[in-house]
């Protein structure tokens, strides 16, 4: 991603990020609802084969993750200073060019996984992570080893083939990349393997075992929230920019804004018609994509067009 690659080596350099840094204090947070059912992943898979229904990825349902670690790592680095006196820090979560993943890593928060991802046997991968630069020396802690073994289930359910190898992704063919960091046009090679996804894609952590020890929250934030699962693609096409700012308010979905979510139903409405569905529910999508055409910018405009032209 761009913002990354301007900061050059501040990514692997701390103390060049924030001078002085000479320890980097790493957490890790839980996002799965408190009520997240025991058979949570099978029920996820399901929606996939739904291509009427739109598809989030879980961590995005509740609050920002950003305002919600970022306000915790605050107050915990306040803790700290009060123990030890002055202290000078930052706190990050994926909030700067910060190899959080690499950092987890090495601080034994869990190992990389095949899908890059850091696992925790404890945890499975279900979780965010954050990072408190610090001028102070903490006792370093040590990597563990890892554990996927021959199991390479993450990378056969890649549905773009993004991860081309054990511990390597393009970024370019990742659907969590291109719904949500890609500004520009969905490739059209990528449109049909895109499915009903419309931001952000679970499917490598779905089918990992060890998210069978994915945690819960405790925190009421990241509960879903009203409308952002189960929801047809014909209803979310049909939100006014009003509606969906209002309806992702304080969420992480907002960011991406009214064109890009368009442009992402779109993509998911053309796919569906292209697989087929009952008429009626044919004629609903059809509809909705039909009355958002001209009411939109070029780009979403394109993207209806190629929706409506399928199936």
């Amino acid at each position: 991603m761009a913002y990354m690659a301007a900061h050059g080596l501040k990514r692997a350099r701390p103390a060049e990020l924030l001078p002085g840094t000479v320890s980097v204090l790493t957490v890790r947070m839980d996002y799965l609802p408190a009520a997240t059912p025991a058979d949570w992943t099978e029920r996820e898979l399901a929606r996939l084969t739904r291509p009427g229904e739109a598809v989030i990825s879980v961590y995005a349902r509740g609050r920002d993750y950003h305002k919600v670690l970022r306000q915790r790592l605050q107050k915990l680095a306040e803790q700290i200073a009060a123990e030890v006196g002055p202290l000078g820090y930052r706190a990050f979560t994926d909030s700067a060019p910060v190899l959080e993943a690499e950092l987890a890593r090495r601080s034994g928060q869990g190992w990389r996984g095949k899908h890059t991802l850091v696992l925790n046997r404890e945890g499975g991968s279900m979780f965010f992570l954050g990072e408190i630069y610090l001028d102070v020396t903490l006792p370093v802690s040590e990597p563990v080893s890892a554990h996927c073994g021959q199991c390479s289930a993450c990378i056969a359910a890649c549905p773009t083939q993004a991860i081309v190898a054990p511990q390597r992704v393009d970024a370019r063919r990742c659907i969590s990349y291109l719904t949500i960091e890609h500004a520009g046009p969905i490739p059209p090679d990528m449109r049909p393997l895109m499915g009903n996804r419309i931001y952000g894609c679970d499917d490598c952590q779905l089918v990992c075992p060890w998210n069978k020890y994915a945690g819960r929250s405790a925190l009421a934030d990241f509960d879903e929230r009203q409308g952002l699962s189960g929801q047809s693609l014909a209803t979310l096409l049909g939100w006014t920019e009003a509606e969906f700012l209002r309806r992702t308010e304080g969420g992480p979905i907002r960011r991406i804004g009214h064109a890009r979510w368009q442009r992402n139903l779109a993509v998911a409405a053309g796919n569906a018609l292209a697989q087929g569905l009952p008429p009626e529910e044919d004629a609903l999508l059809r509809d909705a994509l039909q009355r958002q055409l001209g009411t939109c910018d070029p780009l979403v405009d394109e993207h209806l067009a190629w929706a409506l032209a399928q199936g």
